[in-house]
């Protein structure tokens, strides 16, 4: 390995970490807004982030580059796919912290990295040394004792491990920069978005109906607690193999775990 390649693989390895640990305090933030409706929650996440990649874009000068995506089909299909994926992590986790199933998302995180790697070995063709042969056989004899101790099939876990394994999988066959990568999928997601929170404004329970000034200031930060770790995990994956990115995704469980006790506390 090149003294460049092996200054490109440490950089994507520490954001890598940094990005998975944001990503398990985040746990704790999203139950201060349990309560609300998951999917109109979801709504104001997408729009939010939407606005602040928008200002990022105007920042870095950067508009110019969400052009081509829309004029090549191929991407474009790439980065909707990516997208709906990201939807479809993002509602299962949310749904899994506001109604109190923490421990699900715990799970959802501990089967992904089996799966990453999975995927890195056998789709991208990565080496796996023997080391990361005994920790996979490790994780799956974790998988299966968390499972039968939860009693009940966890899909919630199930649909955050799928959706994100896809997901890290398609993110190293995107072509774009983390930010243009990130601005482009919450950019496509933005008019589902927009529907679901009409929908959801005229009940009672909604959000601007019945959210406390704490819990409306905690959600005008959701476009940069979602868009920073994911851009993060962008720049990781692009850098990272699957099979090395894979480990690196305990971190995510661990402190979810933690979170767990400290919610309960």
């Amino acid at each position: 390995m090149s003294p460049a390649d092996d200054r490109r693989l440490r950089a994507g390895v520490l954001v890598g970490i940094a990005a998975y640990i944001l990503w398990g305090l985040l746990t704790i933030y999203w139950h201060e807004l349990s309560g609300f409706d998951a999917f109109e929650l979801i709504g104001y996440r997408v729009i939010i982030s939407a606005l602040t990649m928008a200002i990022a874009l105007t920042v870095a000068g950067r508009w110019r580059h969400i052009g081509p995506v829309l004029r090549d089909r191929a991407l474009l299909g790439r980065v909707a796919l990516t997208a709906v994926l990201l939807t479809v992590n993002w509602t299962s986790y949310v749904y899994a912290v506001v109604h109190d199933r923490v421990l699900e998302t715990a799970l959802g995180y501990f089967i992904a990295p089996v799966g990453t790697m999975l995927v890195g070995a056998f789709v991208l063709h990565e080496r796996l040394r023997r080391a990361q042969v005994v920790a996979i056989g490790f994780a799956v004899a974790a998988i299966v004792v968390l499972t039968v101790s939860y009693g009940r099939v966890p899909y919630l876990a199930l649909a955050i491990a799928v959706s994100w394994t896809a997901y890290g999988y398609l993110k190293k066959q995107v072509p774009l920069d983390p930010l243009d990568g990130m601005a482009a999928e919450v950019f496509l997601l933005t008019a589902p978005a927009v529907i679901v929170v009409a929908i959801a404004a005229g009940s009672p329970s909604s959000i601007p109906n019945s959210a406390s000034g704490a819990q409306l200031a905690l959600l005008t930060l959701s476009g940069l607690v979602t868009v920073v770790p994911l851009t993060m995990f962008a720049f990781a994956a692009q850098r990272v193999p699957l099979t090395t990115l894979g480990p690196i995704q305990y971190t995510v469980p661990t402190i979810n775990l933690h979170s767990v006790d400290t919610l309960i506390g």
